[in-house]
C-alpha cells in the first residue's frame, strides 16, 4: 500500500489519542475507589445483617417477655382470688388451709416467673445495645461509603469529560487520512492496542524489537509512500525520514 508520509505521519497522531483513550478506560476500570467501594459494600452487608440478627433478638425476646407477663398475670389474679376467698373465712379449715398451700405455691411460682422475666429483660438490654452499636457501625460505613462513592463519580466525571475532547479530537483526525490508509489501521487495532508507531533506527516503536539487517535494507531503500509493516507485530511503521 502506498500513502503521503504526511498521511502516515497523521497516523501517530491518530495512535497518540488512541492510546489516551485507552489509558482513560483502563483508568476508570480500575480506579482505586472501585475496590474501596466494593470493600465497604461487603462491609455494610455483614454488619447489616449482623443487625437484622439482633433486631430478631430483641423481637424474640419481646416475645418472652409478654409471654412471661401473661403467665404472672395470671397467677397474680388466681392469688387474688384465693386471698380473697381465704379471707372471707368461707369454707371448711381443709378447705382454708389447702388455699394457705395453694397460696405458698403460686408465690413461689410468681417469683419464679418474675426472675425468668428479670433474666430475659437483661438479655434485652445486652441485644438492644447490639442493635444500637450495629446501627452506629452502619452509619459510620455508609458515611465512608458515600464519601468514597462520590470520590468515584468525581473521578469518572473527569475522565469522561478527558474521553469525549480525545474522541472529538480523534474524529478530526481521521478525517484528515485517506480511507484505505485509516481502514488498515483500524483493522491492526482489531489486535492489537498499537497499530502505528514510528521506527526508531531500527527499532520499532511499537513492539520494540529491532527490524533484522535485511528488513532494515528493505525499509532503508522502500519509497518514502510506501506503507510499511513489522514483521513483528504487523503495525504500520512510520519511518523517521518521513517526518521531515
Amino acid at each position: 500500500m502506498k500513502a503521503d508520509p504526511k498521511d502516515q505521519r497523521r497516523l501517530l497522531d491518530l495512535q497518540l489519542t488512541d492510546t489516551t483513550l485507552n489509558q482513560l478506560d483502563h483508568r476508570r476500570r480500575n480506579l482505586p475507589e472501585h475496590a474501596v467501594i466494593k470493600r465497604l459494600e461487603e462491609e455494610a452487608r455483614i454488619v447489616g445483617d449482623e443487625k437484622a440478627q439482633a433486631e430478631a433478638a430483641v423481637g424474640d425476646i419481646d416475645r418472652d417477655i409478654a409471654r412471661q407477663e401473661r403467665e404472672i398475670e395470671q397467677v397474680r389474679q388466681r392469688s387474688a382470688r384465693d386471698q380473697q376467698r381465704l379471707d372471707s373465712g368461707q369454707g371448711t379449715a381443709k378447705d382454708l388451709t389447702n388455699l394457705q398451700h395453694e397460696l405458698g405455691s403460686l408465690a413461689r411460682r410468681q417469683a419464679e416467673l418474675e426472675d425468668v422475666e428479670l433474666e430475659l429483660m437483661e438479655k434485652r438490654e445486652v441485644a438492644q445495645a447490639a442493635v444500637v452499636a450495629h446501627a452506629r457501625q452502619l452509619g459510620e460505613i455508609t458515611a465512608i461509603l458515600q464519601t468514597a462513592v462520590a470520590r468515584r463519580d468525581e473521578a469518572l466525571g473527569e475522565i469522561q469529560t478527558e474521553e469525549v475532547l480525545s474522541r472529538a479530537a480523534r474524529e478530526r483526525q481521521a478525517a484528515d487520512i485517506p480511507e484505505a490508509l485509516l481502514k488498515l489501521y483500524e483493522k491492526i487495532r482489531v489486535n492489537s492496542p498499537t497499530a502505528a508507531a514510528q521506527l526508531q533506527g531500527r527499532r520499532c516503536g511499537a513492539c520494540r524489537i529491532e527490524v533484522s539487517a535485511g528488513d532494515y535494507e528493505r525499509v532503508r531503500t522502500s519509497a518514502p509512500d510506501e506503507v510499511l509493516r513489522c514483521e513483528e507485530c504487523r503495525a504500520i511503521m512510520v519511518r523517521e525520514d518521513t517526518r521531515r
